[in-house]
C-alpha cells in the first residue's frame, strides 16, 4: 500500500510541477512515478520513515493549524520589529516532547522553528535516554506558547499516538 501511495504522490507532484495534460506525457509521468517508487523500495526510501503515508490524512488537520500559527506569530514578530519600544525578553527553555518516533520529534522541533519568534536550537537525550528540545523564544508570549504544550499535543495527535 505504501508503494502505491508513493507512486501516486510522485505522480501528483510531477503533474503539479509540469502542468502537462496531454495523454502521452500523462502516461510518461505515471510510468516514471511507478518506476521511481519501485526503485524507492530497493533503496529503502519508500519505508515508514521515507514515505509516512499514514500521516497524510492527519496532516490535513495539522498543516492548516500550523500555517495559522506561523501567520499569527509572523504578525507578532513583525509588530515587534516595526515598534522597537515593544519589549522583548529572549529566553532559552527546555521542553520534553511526548512524541514516540523520531519523525514525530523532528516534526515538533521543525514546527517550533517554523513559527516566528521561536527556534529549536538543540534536540538531545538526557542520561535516562529521555528526549528533550532546547528552544530559544523571543518574548514571554512565544515562550508561553511553547510551554503551553498545545503544539506538542497536536504533533502527538498528528503522529497518531495522541
Amino acid at each position: 500500500m505504501r508503494l502505491v501511495s508513493l507512486a501516486i504522490s510522485l505522480f501528483v507532484f510531477w503533474l503539479l510541477l509540469s502542468g502537462h495534460t496531454d495523454l502521452f506525457l500523462l502516461g510518461a509521468g505515471a510510468l516514471t512515478a511507478i518506476l521511481v517508487a519501485l526503485v524507492g523500495r530497493k533503496f529503502g526510501y519508500s519505508d515508514e520513515e521515507g514515505h509516512p503515508a499514514e500521516l497524510i490524512l492527519p496532516g490535513l488537520m495539522y498543516w492548516p493549524w500550523l500555517v495559522k500559527e506561523i501567520v499569527v506569530s509572523a504578525l507578532g514578530v513583525a509588530r515587534i520589529i516595526l515598534t522597537p519600544s515593544l519589549p522583548i525578553s529572549p529566553r532559552v527553555l527546555t521542553v520534553w516532547p511526548t512524541q514516540k518516533t523520531a519523525v514525530g520529534v523532528v516534526t515538533y522541533a521543525n514546527s517550533i522553528t517554523l513559527t516566528p519568534g521561536t527556534i529549536t536550537v538543540e534536540a538531545e537525550r538526557d542520561k535516562r535516554n529521555t528526549r528533550y528540545l532546547v528552544v530559544h523564544a523571543l518574548t514571554d508570549a512565544t515562550a508561553a506558547g511553547v510551554e503551553s504544550g498545545d503544539m506538542d499535543r497536536r504533533v502527538t495527535a498528528f503522529e497518531g499516538r495522541g
